[in-house]
């Protein structure tokens, strides 16, 4: 009576499952599982046909897929200029106005890290001549920089008030000089306009 069943006695209930599972189930039987709520079913329904993600997993990995992708196309837009996927800091025509300025110029500012490079290659020479010309190179750099930095400042806000009277324009001229410390090569968004081409 308690003894266990023998294999061969278990076998044809395996088979009758089996069997059972290969008909078609009858529509009036019973499921099996309770009828969702209508709301739940709407909504599963609705994240099926908009293709919306299931789980957190899945919704975290189509967030960094499409961050990648974001990100991708930013690149692409600072190396050929496109305005639609500039980053924020660099949209707009005041910024694009500010960019050509400055890349159509010479700038002392742009040079500061090449200069900056050579004062320090001759501040280490152990001659106190060449150490004492690296400290009034250096204090020259600085000073050409600052005078060529407020001149550009000057002239740049004098040409967005005239060509841009109503556009809101903060920030743009710091933007402005921002760029011009870096070397033109280097800079992003790339140059769009050759030095002495005015803008």
């Amino acid at each position: 009576m308690f003894r266990s069943r023998s294999k061969e006695e278990k076998a044809p209930t395996d088979k009758v499952t089996a069997d059972l599972s290969k008909k078609p189930r009858d529509p009036q039987a019973p499921k099996g599982r309770p009828t969702p709520k209508r709301s739940d079913a709407q909504s599963q329904r609705r994240r099926a046909s908009t293709g919306a993600p299931m789980d957190r997993k899945e919704a975290m990995k189509r967030q960094r897929e499409a961050r990648r992708a974001d990100l991708a196309r930013q690149r692409e837009a600072l190396a050929n200029g496109d305005e639609r996927y500039l980053p924020v800091r660099d949209k707009g025509p005041v910024r694009r106005y500010v960019r050509d300025y400055v890349d159509s110029r010479f700038c002392v500012a742009e040079f500061f890290l090449p200069m900056a490079v050579i004062i320090l290659i001759l501040s280490v020479i152990q001659v106190r001549n060449i150490q004492s010309i690296s400290l009034l190179l250096w204090l020259a750099v600085i000073v050409l920089i600052v005078i060529d930095s407020i001149g550009l400042s000057f002239r740049l806000r004098k040409q967005l008030n005239a060509r841009f009277p109503d556009t809101p324009k903060r920030g743009a001229v710091a933007y402005g000089l921002m760029r011009t410390l870096q070397m033109r090569r280097l800079r992003l968004p790339k140059p769009q306009v050759k030095r002495g081409e005015r803008p």
